[in-house]
């Protein structure tokens, strides 16, 4: 399916000071308002409406992974670079094993032949829905929780196997948060809000680009490189790393009071706050990350 190209909301940026004076941006633009975190059902034709902004002809990138026009031609174009010059590294044994083991995910797409990704989408209904019955693989239903449309399979073309994955890892470990997201429990709605599915395919690409993780064989970015340290450590630093990139994104959007036009510039503030975070000296464990506390909320 194609979708005709519509205006970016992303502004592109490759350096700390462009990251801050987009901060100043969002500031002046919200009246000033710190986001409440940080101081202490989509129906079918909203759904439809974002996807608009969101996704375009699937295109394939040079690192094997299925992309879409809007995130590889525009939305995520800060380039990482900054640190290419001034920092090098060696990885630990352990480091290059599970950064390998990680890109290694990133580059299977979703293939809705196979028995064993037709399993874990069935897998997520039924932590999303454990009282519903899915009729199909195929079937309206998927709408409901947030898909573009009644085949899902359509909508990883913008990231693949690896975000089925991160939602059912938030499925699964963290149920409370996922199902306050997933349902809308929390906070002062939007009339049109974001769909979940969708959104949660946008924050692992954006966790991707934003880590460097692309760039073989090691991230060069600051952030990227202090989230080496937490893979050390954790294993699974990446996917509990798309719980709280999540659980802050709803955060952002309920205090910007944002609406499914602004879903970008949510997510950019998202993607800012993280980084700023990865780049703190003091974190040595997922758990160190002042947001990781959203989880619990």
């Amino acid at each position: 399916m194609k979708f005709r190209k519509r205006r970016q909301y992303f502004p592109a940026c490759s350096s700390h000071r462009q990251v801050e004076e987009d901060e100043a941006w969002e500031r002046r633009e919200k009246g000033n308002k710190e986001p409440r975190w940080q101081r202490s059902s989509s129906s079918a034709h909203v759904i439809a409406h974002l996807a608009k902004y969101l996704f375009y002809e699937p295109v394939v990138t040079a690192t094997g992974m299925v992309g879409t026009r809007s995130w590889i031609g525009g939305l995520f174009t800060r380039s990482n670079r900054r640190q290419d010059k001034a920092v090098d590294y060696t990885l630990s044994p352990l480091q290059e094993e599970r950064l390998q083991r990680l890109q290694d995910r990133m580059v299977v797409p979703f293939d809705e032949t196979r028995p064993d990704h037709q399993e874990s989408l069935k897998a997520l209904w039924n932590v999303a829905f454990p009282n519903v019955h899915l009729t199909g693989l195929v079937t309206e239903q998927w709408k409901e929780m947030g898909w573009q449309g009644p085949n899902p399979s359509t909508d990883f073309r913008g990231c693949g196997f690896i975000a089925l994955e991160n939602l059912l890892f938030s499925a699964r470990t963290y149920p409370v948060c996922f199902r306050r997201l997933l349902l809308k429990q929390r906070g002062d709605r939007a009339k049109w809000e974001y769909p979940f599915a969708v959104a949660g395919i946008n924050i692992s690409f954006m966790l991707i680009q934003m880590l460097d993780l692309q760039n073989n064989p090691k991230p060069k970015c600051l952030p990227g490189m202090n989230f080496l340290k937490l893979l050390e450590e954790d294993e699974r630093a990446f996917d509990v790393l798309y719980c709280i990139a999540f659980a802050m994104m709803d955060a952002q959007w309920l205090a910007m009071h944002a609406s499914y036009m602004e879903f970008n510039e949510v997510l950019q503030a998202t993607r800012n706050q993280l980084e700023r975070e990865l780049s703190l000296d003091d974190i040595h464990r997922i758990q160190d990350l002042p947001a990781y506390n959203l989880l619990f909320q």
